[in-house]
């Protein structure tokens, strides 16, 4: 998959079997992942599955936390640009959509799935969801505060855990081919930020 590093080196193994995963992460899911079929798809030999991670859970957890670095990068990037909050709001709602496009809630929510039964994985998983809360945080702080509205019944921590709840709701639905009221919401949530510009101008 398309990453940051450098076009003119050929990837490492680790990085092709990192690549490889990524795809059927999500074109079949993490049950039919096997070793075998990680180095089918990389072009190696199987064996180098675990001598770069180990075990499949760690290949995986590497997907993710890689993925998720590329996306945190460009959602600071979006979120330090000289525009209204609205406008970054309406910029984070379209990468909504080319995330799901691009796979990366497949892949968050499988390994989500994952880590119901393997403890062991949910601390790398509640640091991935870490690193979005401290991004909303960062950004709706300020935006709620000049909204007047950061000491309402809303407080900052609890705006950030709507959104977030919203955003994997959104996420979940959509990989279940539901997204019945998801527009709507979106037109009301959008409506209300755009009073709160106004009020704020």
């Amino acid at each position: 998959m398309a990453n940051a590093r450098d076009k003119d080196k050929p990837p490492s193994p680790a990085e092709r079997l990192l690549d490889a995963a990524e795809r059927l992460l999500i074109e079949v899911g993490h049950s039919a992942v096997t070793t075998r079929l990680v180095s089918q798809e990389a072009g190696l030999n199987h064996g180098l599955v675990h001598y770069y991670y180990g075990s499949m859970e760690e290949l995986f957890l590497a997907v993710l936390e890689r993925f998720t670095a590329r996306l945190i990068v460009r959602q600071r990037a979006m979120y330090a640009a000289p525009t209204s909050f609205l406008v970054k709001w309406r910029k984070a709602m379209g990468f909504l959509e080319e995330d799901l496009a691009a796979g990366y809630p497949k892949i968050w929510m499988e390994l989500q799935a994952m880590g119901w039964n393997r403890p062991e994985m949910r601390s790398r998983l509640a640091a991935v969801h870490d690193q979005w809360i401290k991004v909303l945080t960062e950004a709706f702080g300020p935006a709620m505060k000049r909204y007047g509205i950061a000491e309402g019944p809303l407080r900052v921590e609890a705006m950030v855990a709507l959104v977030a709840t919203f955003n994997e709701g959104i996420m979940l639905e959509r990989l279940s081919g539901v997204d019945r009221g998801h527009a709507a919401l979106l037109r009301a949530i959008d409506r209300w930020l755009e009073s709160l510009e106004r009020g704020a101008r």
